[in-house]
């Protein structure tokens, strides 16, 4: 996320707490482990819109940098993407049918 010019991550978000979430999947979370998630996932959309923003190249050296790899590794070339949850429901409809 970040350049070699700023090697450490300086978080500038505060963590909010808000009243827990249902869950419609079955598992338990902890109130402290749904707190985490929902701290990352919104400091996260933070760090897509500040980077997103049209100010982000006027202050390269202050707000999140997006890393690009300077010699991309060859053998990531046919790399592609998992979707997780699409992954988690199929585990979870296959699950069913036995």
């Amino acid at each position: 996320l970040y350049s070699s010019s700023a090697p450490r991550m300086v978080n500038n978000y505060k963590r909010t707490s808000s009243p827990r979430s249902p869950t419609n999947s079955g598992e338990l979370f902890t109130p402290a482990h749904e707190e985490n998630v929902r701290f990352i996932h919104d400091t996260w959309q933070c760090v897509l819109r500040d980077i997103r923003s049209p100010q982000s190249s006027e202050r390269k050296d202050r707000g999140p940098q997006e890393y690009v790899e300077k010699n991309p590794n060859p053998n990531l070339n046919s790399f592609t993407p998992v979707d997780l949850s699409d992954l988690k429901k199929r585990n979870t409809q296959d699950s069913k049918k036995s």
